[in-house]
């Protein structure tokens, strides 16, 4: 780092990232942009995050991290009380204490293009121009694709998983081992009020997370065995796969202004299991007999 280069305030990396994901498109429920900081402090270390837990605040303060950038709100439902008795009091504490700003990035970075889920479509070796999936309050939401070529739902599986961060739980499938799929249907973070669009859309496979019993079998019986097959992917692990392109845009942009900071990515793993017991690994190609699919 070179004396000659400026660091800029708050209220310029707030710029940059509402030009990238405009709180105005954020869906009607979101609460996003600056939770904690004074939009006049410097800024010299930003790091992104999926979620602003405890643990990611606590790294971020002992790293003197200036400005966290999460995926996920910490203030999504109403609090009446920020006393450290309770996590968000605690969380919202710590954050004022070490003077670190907060800025929350939620549905407004899934529905931008580059977003979370232009990232999950990478992931899944979906071209850069996929088309929207749906829409939510106007906004283009979920990504829709076609593969360069038709692979078994087994090895698409297996690329996925190969590009998403570990995580204990894995990834869960439901499908034929050997059907072929082409055309992807993705929507980082919970997907299962989407199934109608999927449908629609074509698709012979859907990559979502957060799949519930209900809704997931409903999907399997709609398709009759067939597609769109179901890909759980983990919450954390689908959105997690934004953050380093963000970085890089947001480091990128400010340096054209001839502004300079440092960005790195959480190393805390938010994903909320921690291992798996009892389970069962099908090998076979074939499809079992119950209703529900593996």
């Amino acid at each position: 780092m070179t004396s000659d280069l400026t660091s800029p305030t708050l209220a310029q990396v707030i710029s940059v990232l509402e030009e990238f994901f405009p709180s105005s498109t954020a869906a009607s429920w979101d609460r996003v942009g600056l939770v904690t900081g004074d939009p006049e402090q410097p800024v010299q270390r930003i790091r992104f995050a999926v979620d602003p837990t405890l643990a990611v605040i606590e790294q971020a303060r002992d790293d003197v991290i200036d400005l966290v950038v999460t995926h996920h709100p910490l203030l999504l439902r109403g609090i009446n009380s920020v006393a450290t008795t309770t996590a968000k009091g605690a969380a919202i504490t710590s954050l004022v204490v070490a003077d670190m700003a907060l800025y929350c990035a939620h549905t407004n970075a899934d529905v931008a293009r580059p977003g979370v889920n232009d990232a999950l479509a990478a992931a899944c070796g979906l071209p850069d121009d996929c088309e929207a999936l749906d829409d939510e309050d106007g906004q283009p939401i979920g990504r829709v694709g076609d593969l360069p070529q038709p692979l078994s739902l087994k090895a698409f599986a297996e690329h996925l998983a190969s590009a998403l961060p570990p995580a204990p739980v894995g990834i869960r499938v439901s499908g034929e081992a050997k059907a072929q799929v082409r055309r992807v249907a993705v929507l980082g973070g919970a997907g299962d009020d989407r199934f109608e669009a999927v449908r629609r859309s074509g698709a012979d496979v859907y990559v979502t997370a957060d799949l519930r019993h209900h809704p997931a079998i409903e999907a399997r019986e709609e398709a009759r065995g067939g597609p769109p097959y179901l890909i759980d992917a983990g919450h954390w692990a689908t959105e997690s796969l934004w953050l380093d392109a963000a970085a890089d845009r947001l480091r990128e942009r400010l340096a054209c202004d001839g502004l300079t900071v440092d960005t790195d990515i959480c190393t805390v793993r938010t994903d909320p299991w921690d291992f798996l017991v009892g389970s069962t690994h099908s090998t076979t190609d074939s499809t079992p007999d119950s209703g529900s699919q593996e």
